[in-house]
């Protein structure tokens, strides 16, 4: 992962357990007062959104421990890899895109970061600026032409 996706991760981290964490537990502890646990909704999702949170931070913490994070502002070369920005033109309606290939939980397609195992990344790694890939969509198969390849 980037070191940037790494960053982000830490703070959503932080941020469940000094904010949300807090929260759930005072919003049980106020369920708690209103008696009977057995009929009490308002117990019930607090406990619900206590363990969606502490799943969470199980889930973030594991995927930090095994992370392996790539500054990628110390890469360099012309073919297509982990951390490289990609521009493109669609070789059929001559539209043009700009891509960086990030791991999986930073993907965001609106704010042109694609995952590398997304089919797009994949058909792009090892490929150089002027080479064309083929990529399968669910609309069928579109050729895009590499315009540049920047390490930003």
């Amino acid at each position: 992962m980037t070191a940037e996706g790494y960053h982000a991760l830490d703070e959503e981290l932080k941020r469940l357990k000094t904010v949300e964490r807090p929260a759930v537990t005072a919003a049980i502890g106020e369920a708690r007062l209103h008696g009977d646990l057995s009929e009490n909704a308002e117990y019930h999702a607090a406990k619900d959104r206590q363990g969606w949170i502490e799943g969470q931070i199980a889930e973030i913490e594991d995927k930090m421990a095994r992370a392996q994070v790539i500054d990628v502002s110390k890469l360099s070369g012309s073919q297509v890899k982990f951390g490289a920005t990609v521009s493109v033109i669609d070789e059929d309606t001559e539209e043009q895109a700009r891509y960086q290939i990030v791991g999986e939980h930073e993907a965001d397609v609106k704010s042109g970061r694609v995952s590398i195992t997304s089919p797009i990344a994949r058909a792009m790694i090892g490929k150089e600026s002027g080479e064309t890939v083929e990529v399968n969509t669910p609309s069928g198969v579109k050729a895009y032409e590499i315009t540049k390849v920047e390490w930003v």
